[in-house]
């Protein structure tokens, strides 16, 4: 008898195998003649050689499914693995109207509770076909354009894709008019708050538990500017948030990480520099030096692509270049 062992890294079993273990109950009837057993992420499958190779088949793509849209039916499980219906009829094919609303562009996460990420606007739609061609991409614009939460998107898409191992989330430790020393706890606790947004994002895309798991295990990694140096960053998706507060140095260091096998994406909006007033934003650098070099792209947001409150367009406008 032939032994099969696998381990849902990317996926909760509780989505896989659905409620009171639906999903499960269709694998065993689709495979009678296979003994399987699941706890936990692990799955075991005992019996015929040639069985096990069509259930590993038909398991892995059930479970990049799961890692595309985070949601599985009876009827997705139905229909890949061609369950027939009594009366010999293939299972009608699943609807797509939770995963695919209508408006704006294709979805790029699948979030927990339904969430879908989907870039909204022209900009942000170039930002998805951008990082395709690309492996450095300046996303450049005011609050409330999408810049952060669509590269963090794409980092996550990237992951569950199995085109990066990693993700690293970055921001330069510069405060907005506050002071982090007065904050109590070790450094972690201090500048966690600071790092809150990318958290905000992710929260969105990944479920908690899995999120969990990742940071512990440092598969997502968020983290000030500073912890780069020195390191070489490859098969990974790194995010350099607020890059507009990074110096001209840092900015160097930060874009000078890059493995061969990396993807970069820099997001800042130059009219909220918070450096001291003699100190040159290292993003205004990047734009003038790095503009026009191959592998290198710029998209720059504006007001237009503002997807918060309607409000937020117009108090940009109000405040103009102030």
């Amino acid at each position: 008898m032939n032994e099969l062992n696998l381990t849902l890294e990317y996926v909760n079993p509780a989505v896989l195998w659905g409620a009171h273990n639906e999903h499960f109950e269709l694998f065993k009837r689709q495979f009678p003649k296979l003994k399987i057993v699941a706890r936990g992420n692990e799955v075991k499958v005992l019996g015929d050689e040639q069985e096990i190779s069509v259930f590993k088949s038909s398991f892995d793509r059930i479970v990049a499914h799961v890692e595309q849209y985070n949601n599985l039916t009876a009827n997705d499980v139905e229909n890949i693995l061609d369950i027939k219906t009594s009366n010999g009829v293939p299972a009608k094919k699943a609807e797509k109207t939770e995963a695919t609303p209508s408006g704006g562009g294709e979805p790029i996460v699948f979030g927990p509770n339904g969430i879908v990420v989907k870039a909204r606007t022209p900009n942000q739609r170039r930002m998805v076909e951008s990082i395709l061609k690309n492996d450095i991409l300046f996303a450049i614009g005011p609050a409330g354009t999408g810049k952060t939460y669509t590269a963090v998107a794409l980092a996550v898409r990237a992951l569950r894709n199995k085109e990066v191992r990693r993700i690293i989330l970055t921001r330069p430790a510069v405060e907005a008019g506050e002071n982090l020393g007065f904050l109590p706890g070790d450094l972690k606790e201090k500048v966690d708050p600071y790092l809150r947004p990318l958290y905000d994002a992710l929260d969105d895309m990944i479920p908690a538990e899995k999120l969990k798991v990742f940071l512990e295990n440092r598969t997502i990694e968020v983290a000030p500017l500073a912890f780069m140096r020195g390191r070489t960053l490859d098969n990974c998706f790194v995010i350099l948030d607020e890059a507009q507060n990074a110096t001209d140095m840092q900015m160097k260091m930060f874009l000078t990480r890059m493995g061969p096998t990396a993807k970069f994406i820099v997001t800042g909006d130059v009219t909220q520099i918070d450096l001291p007033k003699k100190q040159q934003s290292g993003l205004q650098t990047a734009l003038k030096l790095l503009d026009g070099i191959e592998g290198i792209d710029m998209i720059y947001l504006s007001g237009g692509d503002v997807v918060r409150h309607k409000l937020v367009r117009r108090i940009l406008e109000a405040y103009g270049d102030i």
